[in-house]
């Protein structure tokens, strides 16, 4: 990023910045989902989640842009559903969201909601960014500087 100018009035200042990055992956036995392509794709996965589980495992990444030094870390939560409808998976997939998120795993979708027996693990992890880790690894990127 120094080199290419890009980033020039970032450099250039006397202020700290910090650019965060993070992704996410479902893991449902065994197997690693990215965001379903497809209707069918979708529904293996969201069917594949009723009365089972799911675990999502999300890195972030923090760098200092003046420096280019980075702290990275991952966190892991799982999700235990009940049995997930027919009627919930055909509406997830006809609006569409399904298919912007990692595995299709949407637990805090009105219909998708009340279908989680439990979270081992926090909501925002599930979600995509781990506050706890991310506040850690800001915290750590700022002491060196």
């Amino acid at each position: 990023m120094q080199n290419n100018g890009m980033m020039k009035e970032i450099l250039d200042s006397q202020d700290t910045t910090l650019m965060i990055t993070a992704d996410q992956v479902v893991l449902h036995d065994g197997v690693i989902r990215e965001k379903p392509s497809t209707p069918e794709e979708a529904r293996k996965f969201i069917k594949g989640y009723s009365e089972s589980h799911a675990a999502t495992i999300g890195s972030v990444l923090v760098t200092n842009v003046k420096t280019g030094a980075r702290r990275e870390g991952w966190d892991k939560a799982e999700v235990y559903f009940h049995k997930i409808p027919d009627k919930v998976v055909e509406s997830l997939i006809e609006e569409g969201d399904v298919f912007y998120v990692a595995g299709g795993l949407l637990v805090e979708h009105p219909l998708t909601s009340p279908l989680v027996e439990a979270i081992v693990g926090t909501i925002d992890s599930v979600m995509g960014l781990p506050k706890a880790l991310t506040e850690k690894l800001i915290k750590e990127s700022l002491s060196e500087t």
